[in-house]
């Protein structure tokens, strides 16, 4: 099996904000694995909260070719449980490699990805599409310049109840809310009764990751479910996160990959908990591997593409929220 790793700058239609954070461009590096006359593709974005750069992952990536090279036949799980033991302190490596090993093992096998899960696509969660913070005006616009059957709202600031009050004066449709850690307890808890008012669904993240003791006050008082993200990074977080909130995003870049995405999927539900996964800024690549968890999740957020003024890749495409499969086996996925 050999590795070929290639890295990109993906430019953004908008500026994107959160509430700790602004860009205009996102570094991204590519995994491919070639084996058989057969390519299968994986992707990890850089991540400055987290301390990742592309540089950093593609010198893990190489420090571990020999590795690499000498597998080739294993199961997906068999493949993560080995590579995790060389790439445990570059989650976001592994997620490339994991995801490009998963693409190729379906592609062997003549299936697509979600086929070969035994999974059936008929009752997949529709995509949100994410506003980030800017002026309201600003943000109004970006409503209207993509209707969306659901909305991702960026908050985190001093004017949130007054930025989602004027949104909901111009769509009717879903919103959700991500804080991405910006507010407080009595914040949390008093902006849920006003949102709750407003059409929203759920709380994403509103306080910072290691609070639980604050997770577990909202938990319990919040009028509206409080699903983790920050706090949920890796498999054993899913266990943390019982009784402290009421689902879980699961971003595969942070875990790891599509195998422990898997898993940390299937112990949520075990809880009781909503499951849901989540994009970064990313490129029709990483897209698509996300489509084929659809069938195992109560919600999702797979905008990262199409907040890009240009792709490098194709693959499944997103209308009003639906996703399309493409036709090819595998992920899907293909670079330009």
């Amino acid at each position: 099996m050999k590795i070929i790793i290639r890295t990109f700058k993906l430019q953004l239609k908008h500026t994107f904000t959160i509430s700790r954070e602004s860009h205009d461009v996102q570094p991204t590096l590519i995994v491919e694995l070639q084996s058989d006359g057969f390519s299968g593709f994986g992707e990890a974005t850089s991540n400055p909260y987290y301390n990742i750069t592309v540089d950093s992952m593609r010198a893990n990536l190489e420090a571990i070719i020999p590795f690499i090279e000498s597998h080739n036949d294993e199961t997906p799980e068999e493949f993560w449980d080995s590579a995790s033991a060389l790439l445990k302190d570059d989650m976001f490596a592994l997620c490339a490699l994991d995801m490009a090993y998963n693409d190729l093992y379906a592609k062997k096998k003549g299936k697509k990805l979600y086929e070969l899960w035994g999974n059936s696509p008929l009752h997949n969660p529709k995509t949100d599409y994410t506003i980030g913070i800017d002026k309201i005006d600003k943000m109004v616009m970006k409503l209207k310049e993509m209707p969306w059957p659901i909305y991702k709202i960026k908050l985190g600031t001093k004017d949130d109840i007054a930025i989602v009050t004027e949104l909901r004066k111009h769509t009717d449709a879903r919103f959700r809310i991500d804080a991405n850690c910006g507010w407080t307890v009595t914040e949390t808890i008093n902006n849920a009764v006003a949102l709750k008012k407003l059409g929203v669904e759920f709380l994403e993240q509103p306080m910072k990751a290691d609070q639980w003791a604050a997770h577990k006050e909202v938990f319990k008082h919040s009028v509206l479910p409080i699903v983790a993200d920050e706090s949920c990074i890796i498999e054993e977080d899913v266990a943390k996160c019982h009784n402290h909130f009421h689902g879980v995003n699961v971003k595969l870049v942070k875990c790891g990959g599509l195998t422990p995405a898997r898993r940390m999927i299937a112990e949520a539900k075990q809880y009781g908990m909503k499951t849901m996964v989540g994009c970064m800024t990313e490129s029709t690549v990483g897209i698509s591997a996300i489509a084929h968890l659809l069938p195992e999740l109560d919600y999702v957020d797979m905008d990262g593409a199409l907040l890009l003024s240009e792709d490098i890749a194709t693959g499944v495409t997103i209308t009003d929220g639906i996703v399309h499969y493409a036709d090819s086996n595998g992920i899907g996925a293909v670079l330009k």
